[in-house]
C-alpha cells in the first residue's frame, strides 16, 4: 500500500446520494467526494465519476440534489451505490421520492438534502466536480449520518 492509499484509507466522512434530472431522464448515485467550498457566497461541490450514468445526466442538468443519508440507511446507499441504471435498474421505482426544482428527485429517506444550481464543472481526473449554488436545503432527520466506513465494502455499480 502506498503512503497516499494509507492516508486516505484512514479517513472517514459522510457519503451522499446525488440525483439529477434532464429531459425526463433521472439518475442518482452514491458519492464519497462532496463538501462545502465557500462560506460567502455559499457553495458546495460534489464530484461524480465519469464512468457513472449519473455523471452523463448531471452534465446536462441545471440543478443537482445532494442527499445526506441517516446512519441506518445502508439499504438506500446500496441501492444507489451498488446498482446501476445501465443494467435496467430503476432506482427511483424502489424508493420514495418527490420532484424538486427542475424535476430533480428528492429522496424520501434522506436525513437532509440540498438542491443547488450548477455554476461550474471541473475535470479533475476520473471525477468531475460540480460547483453548486444552493437554492434550497432541508434537514428532515437530525442525528448521525451514514459514513464512508459503513459502505467501504460495497461492490460499486461502476469502477471509479
Amino acid at each position: 500500500m502506498s503512503g497516499f492509499e494509507g492516508f486516505v484509507q484512514a479517513l472517514d466522512y459522510p457519503v451522499h446520494v446525488v440525483t439529477a434530472a434532464c429531459s425526463g431522464e433521472r439518475a442518482g448515485c452514491l458519492v464519497g467526494f462532496a463538501g462545502q467550498t465557500s462560506i460567502d457566497p455559499p457553495r458546495f461541490t460534489v464530484w461524480l465519476s465519469k464512468a457513472n450514468r449519473t455523471y452523463a445526466v448531471a452534465a446536462r442538468s441545471a440543478v443537482l440534489a445532494v442527499h445526506t443519508l441517516p446512519h441506518d440507511a445502508l439499504a438506500l446507499a446500496r441501492l444507489f451505490g451498488a446498482l446501476t441504471e445501465d443494467e435496467g435498474v430503476d432506482k427511483f421505482a424502489r424508493t420514495p421520492w418527490t420532484p424538486g426544482p427542475e424535476g430533480v428527485p428528492l429522496l424520501g429517506g434522506a436525513a437532509a438534502w440540498l438542491v443547488g444550481r450548477v455554476l461550474d464543472r471541473a475535470d479533475w481526473g476520473d471525477h468531475v466536480g460540480f460547483l453548486l449554488d444552493p437554492l434550497d436545503a432541508r434537514q428532515a432527520r437530525p442525528g448521525p449520518v451514514l459514513m464512508y466506513r459503513q459502505v467501504r465494502d460495497l461492490d460499486a455499480g461502476h469502477p471509479a
